[in-house]
Protein backbone atom coordinates (compact mmCIF):
# COMPACT_ATOMS: atom_id res chain seq x y z
CA UNK A 1 0.00 0.00 0.00
CA UNK A 2 1.30 3.76 -1.29
CA UNK A 3 2.50 5.53 1.62
CA UNK A 4 -0.20 8.24 0.22
CA UNK A 5 -3.15 5.98 0.11
CA UNK A 6 -6.74 6.89 1.26
CA UNK A 7 -7.69 4.18 2.53
CA UNK A 8 -5.94 3.01 5.94
CA UNK A 9 -7.11 -0.07 7.80
CA UNK A 10 -10.53 -0.06 5.94
CA UNK A 11 -11.43 3.68 6.48
CA UNK A 12 -11.04 6.55 4.30
CA UNK A 13 -8.15 8.30 5.44
CA UNK A 14 -6.14 11.41 4.56
CA UNK A 15 -6.58 15.07 3.88
CA UNK A 16 -8.83 15.82 1.26
CA UNK A 17 -8.66 19.54 -0.07
CA UNK A 18 -12.10 21.27 -0.29
CA UNK A 19 -11.25 22.62 -3.77
CA UNK A 20 -11.93 26.38 -4.56
CA UNK A 21 -13.78 26.49 -8.06
CA UNK A 22 -11.59 29.28 -10.17
CA UNK A 23 -13.37 31.86 -11.93
CA UNK A 24 -11.89 33.94 -14.56
CA UNK A 25 -12.30 37.44 -14.84
CA UNK A 26 -16.13 37.29 -16.85
CA UNK A 27 -17.17 34.63 -14.25
CA UNK A 28 -17.02 31.59 -15.98
CA UNK A 29 -15.12 28.61 -14.72
CA UNK A 30 -11.17 28.97 -15.37
CA UNK A 31 -10.57 25.53 -16.43
CA UNK A 32 -7.10 25.78 -16.94
CA UNK A 33 -6.37 27.60 -13.24
CA UNK A 34 -8.97 24.60 -12.38
CA UNK A 35 -6.68 21.46 -13.54
CA UNK A 36 -3.78 23.06 -12.59
CA UNK A 37 -4.65 23.31 -9.07
CA UNK A 38 -5.71 19.18 -9.24
CA UNK A 39 -2.50 18.54 -10.32
CA UNK A 40 -0.49 20.87 -7.54
CA UNK A 41 -2.37 19.66 -4.91
CA UNK A 42 -1.66 16.06 -5.88
CA UNK A 43 1.92 16.53 -6.04
CA UNK A 44 1.96 18.14 -2.59
CA UNK A 45 0.74 14.99 -1.05
CA UNK A 46 -2.85 15.79 -0.02
CA UNK A 47 -4.80 12.23 -0.02
CA UNK A 48 -8.00 12.72 -1.88
CA UNK A 49 -9.94 16.09 -3.56
CA UNK A 50 -13.40 17.30 -2.70
CA UNK A 51 -15.09 19.84 -5.52
CA UNK A 52 -17.84 21.39 -5.24
CA UNK A 53 -18.94 21.81 -1.76
CA UNK A 54 -19.24 24.85 0.00
CA UNK A 55 -15.89 25.74 -0.49
CA UNK A 56 -16.20 24.88 -4.00
CA UNK A 57 -19.40 28.05 -4.81
CA UNK A 58 -21.51 25.34 -5.24
CA UNK A 59 -24.51 26.76 -4.45
CA UNK A 60 -23.53 29.39 -6.88
CA UNK A 61 -22.65 26.97 -9.82
CA UNK A 62 -25.37 26.08 -12.34
CA UNK A 63 -26.58 22.22 -12.57
CA UNK A 64 -24.38 22.18 -16.00
CA UNK A 65 -21.45 23.87 -14.32
CA UNK A 66 -21.23 21.79 -11.41
CA UNK A 67 -21.15 18.40 -13.50
CA UNK A 68 -18.26 19.93 -15.58
CA UNK A 69 -16.00 20.82 -12.39
CA UNK A 70 -16.42 17.62 -11.23
CA UNK A 71 -15.52 16.00 -14.76
CA UNK A 72 -12.64 18.17 -14.87
CA UNK A 73 -10.92 17.35 -11.34
CA UNK A 74 -11.46 12.94 -12.36
CA UNK A 75 -10.27 13.59 -15.70
CA UNK A 76 -7.23 16.04 -14.29
CA UNK A 77 -6.93 13.35 -11.39
CA UNK A 78 -6.58 10.43 -13.67
CA UNK A 79 -7.35 8.36 -10.78
CA UNK A 80 -4.48 9.30 -8.77
CA UNK A 81 -6.53 10.38 -6.05
CA UNK A 82 -10.21 9.44 -4.92
CA UNK A 83 -12.83 12.22 -5.98
CA UNK A 84 -15.20 13.13 -3.61
CA UNK A 85 -17.58 15.38 -4.93
CA UNK A 86 -20.16 17.00 -3.17
CA UNK A 87 -23.71 16.52 -4.26
CA UNK A 88 -25.72 17.68 -1.11
CA UNK A 89 -29.36 19.10 -1.47
CA UNK A 90 -32.01 19.93 1.27
CA UNK A 91 -34.52 18.39 -0.94
CA UNK A 92 -34.14 14.89 -0.84
CA UNK A 93 -34.87 13.89 -4.05
CA UNK A 94 -32.42 16.28 -5.56
CA UNK A 95 -29.84 15.22 -3.78
CA UNK A 96 -30.14 11.65 -5.23
CA UNK A 97 -30.39 12.94 -8.86
CA UNK A 98 -27.34 14.79 -7.60
CA UNK A 99 -25.71 11.72 -6.80
CA UNK A 100 -26.25 10.38 -9.78
CA UNK A 101 -25.12 12.91 -11.85
CA UNK A 102 -22.07 13.14 -9.70
CA UNK A 103 -21.63 9.23 -10.53
CA UNK A 104 -21.68 9.73 -14.13
CA UNK A 105 -19.44 12.59 -13.56
CA UNK A 106 -16.93 9.90 -12.45
CA UNK A 107 -16.72 11.08 -8.92
CA UNK A 108 -15.13 8.18 -6.61
CA UNK A 109 -17.14 9.23 -3.40
CA UNK A 110 -20.18 11.62 -2.50
CA UNK A 111 -20.12 14.31 0.34
CA UNK A 112 -23.78 14.86 1.50
CA UNK A 113 -24.72 17.82 3.82
CA UNK A 114 -27.26 17.11 6.59
CA UNK A 115 -30.49 19.52 5.19
CA UNK A 116 -29.95 23.33 5.61
CA UNK A 117 -33.10 25.53 5.93
CA UNK A 118 -36.15 22.97 6.53
CA UNK A 119 -34.08 21.54 10.00
CA UNK A 120 -35.35 17.89 10.16
CA UNK A 121 -35.24 16.22 13.20
CA UNK A 122 -32.75 13.37 14.10
CA UNK A 123 -35.21 10.88 12.27
CA UNK A 124 -35.68 12.83 8.94
CA UNK A 125 -31.50 13.32 8.68
CA UNK A 126 -32.03 9.96 9.05
CA UNK A 127 -34.64 8.97 6.43
CA UNK A 128 -32.72 11.50 4.10
CA UNK A 129 -29.47 9.80 4.11
CA UNK A 130 -30.61 6.44 3.94
CA UNK A 131 -32.68 7.74 0.71
CA UNK A 132 -29.57 8.85 -0.81
CA UNK A 133 -27.32 5.66 0.11
CA UNK A 134 -30.21 3.37 -0.89
CA UNK A 135 -29.93 5.17 -4.19
CA UNK A 136 -26.45 4.76 -5.13
CA UNK A 137 -23.66 2.54 -4.88
CA UNK A 138 -20.75 4.75 -4.49
CA UNK A 139 -19.67 5.49 -0.79
CA UNK A 140 -21.32 8.38 0.95
CA UNK A 141 -19.70 10.35 3.54
CA UNK A 142 -21.87 12.48 6.03
CA UNK A 143 -21.39 16.25 6.39
CA UNK A 144 -22.14 18.30 9.74
CA UNK A 145 -21.95 21.65 9.67
CA UNK A 146 -24.41 23.11 12.09
CA UNK A 147 -23.14 26.72 11.24
CA UNK A 148 -24.27 26.38 7.88
CA UNK A 149 -27.75 24.20 8.74
CA UNK A 150 -28.62 25.40 11.42
CA UNK A 151 -29.33 21.68 12.87
CA UNK A 152 -26.52 19.60 14.12
CA UNK A 153 -26.56 15.74 13.27
CA UNK A 154 -26.07 14.50 17.36
CA UNK A 155 -23.67 11.22 17.62
CA UNK A 156 -26.22 8.96 18.12
CA UNK A 157 -27.77 9.53 15.12
CA UNK A 158 -24.19 9.60 13.03
CA UNK A 159 -23.71 6.32 14.39
CA UNK A 160 -27.65 4.80 13.26
CA UNK A 161 -26.01 6.27 9.93
CA UNK A 162 -22.73 4.40 10.14
CA UNK A 163 -25.16 0.87 10.17
CA UNK A 164 -26.15 1.79 6.73
CA UNK A 165 -22.85 -0.12 4.18
CA UNK A 166 -22.29 2.54 1.83
CA UNK A 167 -22.14 5.45 4.11
CA UNK A 168 -18.42 5.56 5.00
CA UNK A 169 -17.64 8.53 7.23
CA UNK A 170 -18.67 11.85 8.80
CA UNK A 171 -17.08 15.10 8.08
CA UNK A 172 -17.62 16.89 11.23
CA UNK A 173 -17.64 20.05 11.72
CA UNK A 174 -19.90 20.30 14.85
CA UNK A 175 -16.48 21.77 16.73
CA UNK A 176 -17.73 19.92 19.25
CA UNK A 177 -14.67 17.56 20.45
CA UNK A 178 -16.83 15.71 22.80
CA UNK A 179 -19.88 14.66 20.05
CA UNK A 180 -16.53 13.89 17.73
CA UNK A 181 -15.15 11.93 20.23
CA UNK A 182 -18.32 9.79 21.11
CA UNK A 183 -18.59 9.02 17.64
CA UNK A 184 -14.88 7.62 16.89
CA UNK A 185 -15.43 5.84 20.18
CA UNK A 186 -18.32 4.05 19.23
CA UNK A 187 -18.27 4.00 15.47
CA UNK A 188 -17.98 0.56 13.45
CA UNK A 189 -14.80 -0.28 12.30
CA UNK A 190 -15.38 0.54 8.37
CA UNK A 191 -16.38 4.05 9.46
CA UNK A 192 -14.20 6.64 8.96
CA UNK A 193 -14.33 10.38 10.87
CA UNK A 194 -12.87 13.54 9.58
CA UNK A 195 -12.75 16.74 10.69
CA UNK A 196 -14.43 19.35 9.08
CA UNK A 197 -12.30 22.08 11.46
CA UNK A 198 -9.32 22.79 10.16
CA UNK A 199 -8.57 24.07 13.74
CA UNK A 200 -9.58 20.69 15.14
CA UNK A 201 -7.37 18.37 12.59
CA UNK A 202 -4.68 17.78 15.11
CA UNK A 203 -6.98 16.62 18.15
CA UNK A 204 -9.66 14.82 16.29
CA UNK A 205 -6.05 12.53 14.56
CA UNK A 206 -4.88 12.24 18.85
CA UNK A 207 -8.39 11.22 19.75
CA UNK A 208 -8.24 8.74 17.07
CA UNK A 209 -9.84 9.88 14.03
CA UNK A 210 -9.12 9.66 10.85
CA UNK A 211 -8.42 12.91 8.46
CA UNK A 212 -9.45 16.47 7.48
CA UNK A 213 -11.88 17.51 4.58
CA UNK A 214 -9.43 21.13 4.55
CA UNK A 215 -10.27 24.19 3.58
CA UNK A 216 -6.60 25.70 4.42
CA UNK A 217 -4.86 22.75 2.46
CA UNK A 218 -6.08 24.47 -1.07
CA UNK A 219 -2.70 27.33 -0.12
CA UNK A 220 -1.24 25.08 2.71
CA UNK A 221 -1.35 21.01 0.81
CA UNK A 222 1.80 19.64 2.02
CA UNK A 223 1.53 20.77 5.48
CA UNK A 224 -2.04 19.95 6.20
CA UNK A 225 -1.01 16.47 4.54
CA UNK A 226 1.54 15.95 6.37
CA UNK A 227 0.03 16.96 9.75
CA UNK A 228 -2.56 14.25 9.30
CA UNK A 229 0.39 11.91 8.19
CA UNK A 230 2.13 12.76 11.41
CA UNK A 231 -0.62 12.29 14.00
CA UNK A 232 -1.56 8.68 12.30
CA UNK A 233 1.39 7.72 12.77
CA UNK A 234 1.47 8.31 16.48
CA UNK A 235 4.01 11.23 15.82
CA UNK A 236 2.87 13.85 18.08
CA UNK A 237 5.90 15.94 18.04
CA UNK A 238 5.94 16.55 14.15
CA UNK A 239 1.78 16.52 13.77
CA UNK A 240 2.15 19.79 16.52
CA UNK A 241 4.89 21.01 14.57
CA UNK A 242 2.56 21.38 11.61
CA UNK A 243 -0.19 22.50 13.21
CA UNK A 244 1.75 25.57 14.55
CA UNK A 245 3.28 26.40 11.57
CA UNK A 246 -0.06 26.48 9.85
CA UNK A 247 -2.21 28.22 12.62
CA UNK A 248 -1.98 31.54 11.86
CA UNK A 249 -3.36 30.76 7.98
CA UNK A 250 -5.89 28.37 9.72
CA UNK A 251 -7.08 31.72 11.97
CA UNK A 252 -6.82 34.16 8.58
CA UNK A 253 -8.41 31.76 6.12
CA UNK A 254 -11.88 32.42 8.35
CA UNK A 255 -11.77 36.23 9.19
CA UNK A 256 -14.48 36.07 6.78
CA UNK A 257 -16.93 33.80 5.22
CA UNK A 258 -15.37 30.92 3.48
CA UNK A 259 -13.91 30.65 0.93
CA UNK A 260 -13.13 34.53 0.74
CA UNK A 261 -10.25 34.09 2.35
CA UNK A 262 -8.80 31.02 0.30
CA UNK A 263 -9.36 32.96 -2.49
CA UNK A 264 -7.44 36.13 -1.87
CA UNK A 265 -4.46 33.67 -0.78
CA UNK A 266 -4.60 31.87 -3.92
CA UNK A 267 -4.27 34.97 -5.67
CA UNK A 268 -1.84 36.31 -3.48
CA UNK A 269 0.31 32.68 -4.53
CA UNK A 270 -0.70 33.81 -8.38
CA UNK A 271 -2.74 30.29 -8.55
CA UNK A 272 -6.35 31.97 -9.34
CA UNK A 273 -8.13 35.02 -10.13
CA UNK A 274 -9.63 36.62 -7.09
CA UNK A 275 -12.75 36.22 -8.68
CA UNK A 276 -16.47 35.24 -6.28
CA UNK A 277 -19.78 34.95 -7.30
CA UNK A 278 -22.91 36.72 -5.68
CA UNK A 279 -23.11 37.29 -3.11
CA UNK A 280 -19.90 36.76 -1.85
CA UNK A 281 -17.20 39.56 -2.76
CA UNK A 282 -13.53 39.71 -2.28
CA UNK A 283 -11.53 39.90 1.11
CA UNK A 284 -12.00 43.42 2.62
CA UNK A 285 -8.66 44.79 1.97
CA UNK A 286 -8.28 45.85 5.94
CA UNK A 287 -7.57 42.09 5.87
CA UNK A 288 -5.12 41.22 3.15
CA UNK A 289 -1.84 41.88 5.46
CA UNK A 290 -3.44 38.82 7.93
CA UNK A 291 -4.03 36.37 5.37
CA UNK A 292 -0.19 37.70 3.33
CA UNK A 293 1.12 37.41 6.71
CA UNK A 294 0.23 34.11 7.94
CA UNK A 295 1.10 32.50 4.17
CA UNK A 296 4.62 33.64 4.89
CA UNK A 297 4.28 31.85 8.14
CA UNK A 298 3.66 28.61 6.74
CA UNK A 299 6.10 29.21 4.12
CA UNK A 300 3.44 29.48 1.14
CA UNK A 301 5.04 32.63 -0.28
CA UNK A 302 8.38 34.25 0.35
CA UNK A 303 8.83 36.95 2.61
Amino acid sequence: MSERSAVRGGRLFGCGTALVTPFMRDGAVDERALRSLVDWQIDEGVHFLVPCGSTGEAATLSASEHRRVVEIVVEQTAGRVPVMAGAGSNDTQRAVANSREMRDAGATHLLHVSPMYNKPPQRGIVAHFRAIAEATDLPVVVYNVPGRTASNIEARTTLELATIPNVVGVKEASGNLGQIMDVIRDRPEHFSVLSGDDALTLAVMAAGGDGVISVTSNATPRLMAELVECGARGDAGGARDRHFRVTPWMQAAFLESNPIPVKAALAMMGRIENVLRLPLVPLAASHEPAVRDSLRAAGAIGA
